[in-house]
């Protein structure tokens, strides 16, 4: 009897152990250091007033790339000043089980609110402002149960999106009211947050990266500097995969996914990339962390899928689920939109040496114009969005 009570002791252990190491790991999160004490600046999450302004003034006068990107921007149905919302109640993303509910709906909507609001600082159509606030309005005034069992992908992947188009709208639509500005607050505060607050310890490191982009951007919109902090700790030191250095898992720029297969491992460094431009908007280098690590991550990823071998190190991710023992071949050479922002960084920003930054220009201009990003996942059109220089 006493052997069978010890051993079943011994099993609930090794049952429990693992969840309470990932519960110690999540509480260790609820303290993070205060990475920005000062006030937010705003607009200041993918775009500040300045590369707003730069869009307007390059696309009136005609100059290139800004010409080709608007272009192609304004050419995507989500950039219609026609568009009109379709809030739900309930959504559930499901997508792994097969199962879902007006996610697709809700992807669609954060487009085309993102898209609107650049149509109309770019354009000054205030049709374009309309249709965001339209949609913004419509969805915080609708929404009320976020679920499924990929939630944490689908708030922070069209959280992120859709908060973008409430900062920009916030700031440059006074027609926008305090009341309706607050109503969208206690949105995202409340359906997108609660899903995303914890990331997602268990799985690929994207799915972590969807949440920390999401809180980052939250946290600008809200001025909550909690949940911005939160967010930029998970970015340096957290447990999971979406942590720099357990994404891009070593100097040569090899990813947790590289692995698993190219469409992942670039959505994952887009992620990263874009809590980096969040950062550098509001006064802080996450660029420039551990010896540029975000840039070798870029180049690796590049330089592989325009065709070139590079070295692979067997490996195994935080959680212990998922192993690679060799690079994944599955996408490779599908370049996502995702690098003109990080090369014009590295490039014009910083102004780091040609040769560290080469396999991120070329798939840069493989690209150019950039299109959109795939589904909400990133916002792509890099070129009209994030370009520094005339070509």
């Amino acid at each position: 009897m006493m052997r069978t009570t010890c051993m079943r002791n011994l099993l609930l252990l090794v049952i429990f152990i693992p969840f309470i190491t990932v519960q110690a790991q999540i509480l260790k999160l609820d303290t993070p250091i205060a990475y920005h004490p000062q006030a937010f600046v705003h607009p200041g999450l993918l775009h500040t007033t300045k590369d707003l302004n730069r869009m307007k003034e390059m696309v009136a006068k005609g100059i290139e790339p800004w010409k080709s990107g608007f272009e192609k921007f304004k050419a995507s149905p989500y950039s219609n000043a026609q568009w009109t919302p379709c809030p739900a109640e309930h959504v559930e993303r499901s997508l792994l089980s097969g199962a879902g509910k007006n996610i697709n709906l809700l992807e669609a909507d954060v487009c085309a609110a993102y898209q609107n609001a650049l149509m109309w600082v770019i354009t000054g159509d205030e049709a374009h402002a309309k249709t965001a606030v339209a949609i913004l309005n419509a969805w915080s005034s609708t929404f009320k149960i976020f679920d499924g069992t990929d939630v944490e992908l689908g708030a922070g992947l069209c959280g992120f999106k859709l908060v973008n188009a409430a900062e920009i709208m916030r700031y440059t639509y006074p027609a926008w009211t305090p009341a309706e500005v607050k109503h969208c607050q206690d949105m995202f505060r409340t359906i997108f947050y609660p899903p995303i607050q914890y990331f997602a310890l268990w799985a690929h490191g994207n799915w972590d990266l969807a949440c920390m982009k999401a809180m980052m951007a939250i946290g600008v919109f809200c001025d909550d500097h909690a949940m911005f902090d939160r967010a930029v700790d998970f970015y340096y030191q957290g447990p999971g995969n979406g942590c720099l250095t357990n994404y891009i898992i070593n100097e040569n720029g090899q990813c947790q996914e590289s692995g698993r297969d190219q469409q992942h491992t670039q959505l994952g460094i887009g992620h990263l990339s874009e809590m980096c431009e969040i950062g550098w908007n509001q006064g802080m280098d996450m660029y420039g962390a551990v010896n540029n690590r975000l840039l070798k991550g870029f180049e690796y990823t590049a330089r592989y899928n325009l065709g070139e071998e590079v070295p692979f190190e067997p490996h195994t991710d935080t959680s212990g689920r998922f192993t690679a023992s060799r690079i994944s071949t599955n996408g490779r050479g599908n370049l996502r939109s995702i690098y003109e922002m990080v090369l014009n960084h590295y490039a014009y920003r910083v102004g780091l040496p040609h040769e560290q930054y080469k396999y991120t220009r070329m798939a840069a201009e493989k690209l150019r114009p950039e299109g959109s990003g795939f589904n909400a996942d990133n916002p792509g059109f890099g070129t009209l969005l994030f370009s520094l220089k005339a070509q």
